[in-house]
């Protein structure tokens, strides 16, 4: 499978996934925009397939619903990302970039999450201030991580029990 398919496919599950595109004549437009843009791109050439796929292979471990919101909030801003720095004269750039938009906004809480992690990714933790502070909140952090698993645990494991008033 080429990087086009991929990205079609990865924008096709996100499309879907929330509900944007029920209406298949909508996606085939969106799929001969996309084709346009492979054009654009070059995308046929033949490194397109050195190293596999770059997205969709994420998906796969993201299995949960609120999960997959995160990774495809960040997904549609890469691509959001590239769209914005290619012609967006051409009408099928903005197409696309539109509905990448439309889905983007629709994923605000996915996007909060991402942008949460970023600020974790990027903590300075040698940083002595920031150790006193992580070492102050160290016992809650743990007191939740504890709390977490054991009430999701026994709402799944427990069937649910029916009053025998």
């Amino acid at each position: 499978m080429t990087f086009q398919t991929y990205s079609f496919f990865v924008l096709s599950i996100v499309m879907i996934y929330f509900g944007r595109f029920g209406n298949s004549l909508i996606l085939a437009q969106l799929q001969n925009d996309i084709d346009r843009l492979k054009a654009d791109f070059n995308s046929s050439h033949s490194d397109v397939a050195d190293g596999g796929p770059i997205f969709t292979e994420k998906l796969v471990n993201w299995t949960e619903k609120n999960e997959k919101r995160i990774i495809l909030s960040k997904i549609l801003s890469m691509y959001l990302e590239m769209l914005g720095k290619t012609d967006k004269s051409k009408p099928h750039v903005r197409h696309i970039s539109e509905e990448l938009y439309t889905l983007k906004n629709s994923l605000s809480d996915g996007s909060k999450k991402v942008e949460d992690l970023m600020y974790l990714e990027n903590l300075q933790m040698t940083d002595l201030k920031i150790q006193r502070k992580a070492v102050n909140e160290l016992f809650s952090v743990l007191q939740k991580l504890v709390e977490t698993p054991t009430s999701l645990k026994s709402k799944r494991s427990q069937p649910q029990r029916r009053c025998r008033c």
